[in-house]
């Protein structure tokens, strides 16, 4: 993926984007995985990773959310755990205990059922095995608050049943101490406390010589000691001791225990990468349900075919401040592949713009975008851009200078798969020689074939887009009654820049603006409106070429499907003749038969003349229907074929004449040929056969699995009337439905809005004279209710 320039992401805030993704992510290594993302241009990648969100945002709107919580980076904790003998703090083994814990939810969420529903998401885990006991093996030691449990060890129980047991003869002898010197007055108020983990008495100064004893500490003040009584010391040591156990038993038990996890190192490792990339994907998701964000359709070509797509970042801080944010269009069809959009400053072109080269991007980086799903995306393989102001003081470079070497870099790399965008093209030098020398550049990167979105205020490259096929000129619509944007996009007739209709609104000087007038003239002021008429009447011929092609494309199909079935009906009336014919003549030998039994009998009664005399007739009778059959044989097989094209060979594919079975030469002798019919070979006369290109069969099937095939290809199973008049849809409508009746569809879409609901029953009015249409409804509210109706073909 080539990005020109470096800082091509931040300019069209495509680093904002990720800073909203990473902060939707659960753990630290997502968010750092998160600051890598980078578009690609891997097909195959891309729609994997598309799916994948697709897949979890589905999750979420279905309440079935895949278990993915918190979890923190354990590289180290694993990198440590390799070293043979190392022992990991219960902290650091609670960490990856954490982590353990997540993937077994994940691995429970993902039962028979869940893998057919998110199967993408499951292609990432089923390489993956779990074993339960490695969770069991730390909780057998370690309890839900982080403790050893008591019962880690024999050794471990033995140790507390011991300190337990002194702990309870410590108590019951300090408080026989505490009782027997507090009555004689030797204690503080506070009787006891802690010194060196040793259990001591609170003694004032005064009396510390009169108990026996080791003086551990004393108060700031020294009007306090703290004396563990000769009594309990030996208790006391004791209970160091145990205590000493007890430490060295948990660090043999930890030791114990990271050696049963060491062996499980890798697979721990691919868990944090499953975990990793379960993370990125959900922190997409989240922001794909923010943004109200889909999946589109995806070529692996370039292309442009955004419908209803938003900014991304508008779309947010408008939801945020809860105002609406306009949609807009950029569909380029057939060979156009650059956009020359112009119209007034502040109208949004430089939005459009930075939302087409930031949508694009996002798509490309594997995230689910806001726009129609029917829309049709391509793949760039570089992005280019030449936005806002390029003064560089470090290379001494002008705002222009720093612009061509842009364009000089533009032509040197761009190609077929290059997107390129440009923001007030020309701009920065003298208008009349920054015009020619964009319009230059533009020649050079459309003869590369580059794809581009370029806005201007230049009327010389609002004309050059005009003139020059594959450069479609575009605008931002402008409400000339109140003088403000609308901020929609509009392909296919270039803008004005209204300048002398904003300096009135906003109170400029008549006599200002009536001198600005006379110094640019009448010419150069009717160029946008001359452009805009001539745009509109170039759109309209084309459109009605189209629907000419179209109609005479139908027309010849119609003419082909006419002569096929009259030259069927032609030749099954006569085969039906023949069929007849064939049946007169079996009769004919029934009717000989019972003509043979009455001569027998005649014999019998030795009337000779008359048996010669009935057995003439029906010779003759037999003859003639021969001939007729003969003669239809002839008609039908062999004066009406076409004559061969060449001699026939071995190899050729032949069709018998009589039967219509096809077969494969395997031998030419003379007038006879050798056929060989799937098992079986017959010889038969070369008049019989005629030459055909493979079996009939075959060909036909082709044939007919192909136009199917090709038509359902090309049609779209969904149809937007919104905003057109009611004759002009239900004319729409009606040719719609001719060719999904044609092409063979199960189902179609019908969008028609809400509204007062006139064209919703004028659409089912026209549905019903359909006898194919076997019901009609209208999906959920969330997918269009009343505006759209679900229609069934049978």
């Amino acid at each position: 993926m080539e990005l020109l320039p470096n800082d091509i992401l931040e300019k069209l805030e495509f680093d904002k984007i990720l800073q909203i993704v990473e902060l939707k992510c659960k753990g630290a290594p997502g968010r750092q995985m998160v600051r890598k993302i980078k578009p690609r241009t891997e097909i195959f990648i891309l729609d994997r990773l598309l799916k994948e969100v697709k897949e979890y945002t589905l999750s979420i709107e279905e309440s079935k959310h895949i278990p993915m919580g918190n979890y923190e980076d354990v590289t180290e904790e694993l990198k440590m755990l390799e070293i043979e003998g190392y022992v990991l703090p219960i902290e650091q083994i609670l960490l990856i205990k954490n982590q353990l814990w997540l993937v077994r939810d994940l691995f429970r969420f993902f039962h028979p059922d869940n893998q057919k529903i998110y199967p993408t998401i499951y292609d990432i885990i089923r390489p993956l095995s779990f074993d339960e006991g490695l969770i069991e093996s730390i909780e057998k030691i370690i309890d839900e608050e982080g403790n050893i449990r008591p019962t880690a060890s024999p050794e471990l129980v033995q140790i507390r049943k011991a300190m337990s047991s002194k702990h309870r003869e410590l108590n019951k002898l300090f408080a026989t101490t505490i009782q027997n010197y507090k009555n004689k007055g030797w204690l503080t108020d506070n009787v006891e406390s802690f010194r060196n983990g040793r259990r001591v008495l609170s003694v004032p100064a005064e009396h510390k010589r009169k108990i026996k004893g080791i003086i551990h500490d004393e108060s700031s003040t020294g009007r306090t000691a703290f004396i563990e009584p000769d009594g309990i010391i030996n208790i006391n040591n004791d209970l160091f001791d145990l205590s000493n156990e007890e430490r060295r038993e948990i660090v043999r038990i930890l030791r114990n225990l990271c050696a049963k996890l060491r062996p499980y190192i890798p697979i721990m490792r691919k868990y944090q990468e499953f975990l990793i990339r379960m993370d990125v994907i959900q922190a997409k998701a989240y922001l794909a349900i923010q943004l109200g964000a889909d999946l589109p359709k995806i070529k692996d070509e370039p292309k442009l075919g955004f419908m209803k797509s938003y900014h991304p970042l508008l779309l947010l801080k408008n939801k945020a401040e809860r105002k609406k944010t306009v949609p807009f269009d950029l569909v380029l069809h057939g060979r156009n592949r650059v956009l020359m959009l112009s119209g007034p400053n502040a109208g949004g072109k430089s939005v459009s713009m930075k939302a087409a080269g930031l949508i694009q991007m996002m798509l490309q980086a594997g995230m689910l975008v806001p726009c129609d799903p029917e829309s049709q995306f391509g793949i760039f393989h570089s992005f280019f851009a030449d936005i806002g102001d390029q003064q560089s003081l470090e290379d001494d470079l002008s705002t222009y200078s720093s612009r061509l070497k842009n364009m000089k870099a533009f032509i040197q790399n761009a190609d077929d798969r290059s997107f390129i965008l440009i923001d007030e093209f020309g701009s920065g030098t003298d208008p009349q020689i920054g015009g020619a020398i964009a319009e230059a550049i533009l020649k050079e990167l459309h003869h590369k074939k580059a794809f581009a979105f370029v806005t201007t205020h230049y009327s010389n490259l609002k004309v050059f887009a005009f003139k020059t096929p594959g450069i479609v000129n575009g605008a931002m619509r402008f409400d000339k009654d109140t003088l403000s944007p609308t901020y929609e996009l509009q392909v296919g007739k270039p803008g004005s820049s209204y300048g002398f209709e904003i300096a009135n609104k906003i109170g400029l000087n008549k006599k200002v603006i009536q001198y600005a007038k006379k110094k640019i003239g009448k010419n150069e002021r009717a160029v946008d409106q001359l452009l805009i008429d001539l745009q509109k009447e170039k759109q309209e011929l084309e459109e009605k070429l189209e629907a000419a092609i179209n109609r005479q494309q139908h027309l010849d199909k119609l003419i082909r499907n006419y002569e096929q079935l009259s030259g069927e009906l032609e030749v099954g009336r006569k085969k039906l003749k023949l069929d007849i014919k064939e049946w007169n003549m079996q009769q004919a030998a029934r009717d000989n038969k019972t003509l043979e039994k009455l001569v027998r009998e005649i014999k019998e009664e030795k009337n000779l003349e008359k048996a010669k005399k009935l057995a003439e007739e029906a010779r003759k009778k037999r003859q003639n229907n021969t001939k007729e059959v003969h003669d239809l044989k002839e008609k039908i097989y062999y004066k009406e074929s076409q004559k061969l094209e060449r001699p026939i060979v071995v190899g050729d594919f032949v069709k018998l004449k009589t039967g219509g079975a096809t077969g494969k030469v395997t031998r030419v002798d003379k007038k006879k040929v050798e056929v060989e019919m799937g098992m079986i070979k017959i010889m038969t006369h070369l008049r019989d056969l005629e030459l055909v290109g493979e079996p009939l069969m075959i060909q036909r099937e082709k044939r007919v699995k192909s136009d199917i095939i090709e038509q359902r290809a090309k049609f779209n199973s969904r149809i937007d009337l919104r905003g057109m008049r009611r004759d002009e849809a239900l004319q729409l409508l009606e040719k719609y439905m001719d060719e999904a009746v044609m092409t063979g569809v199960d189902h179609i879409e019908i969008v028609h809005g809400k509204g007062d609901g006139i064209l919703r029953k004028a659409v089912k009015t026209k549905l019903r004279e359909y006898p194919n249409v076997a019901s009609m409804s209208h999906p959920e509210n969330n997918k269009g209710g009343d505006g759209v109706t679900l229609v069934t073909l049978d």
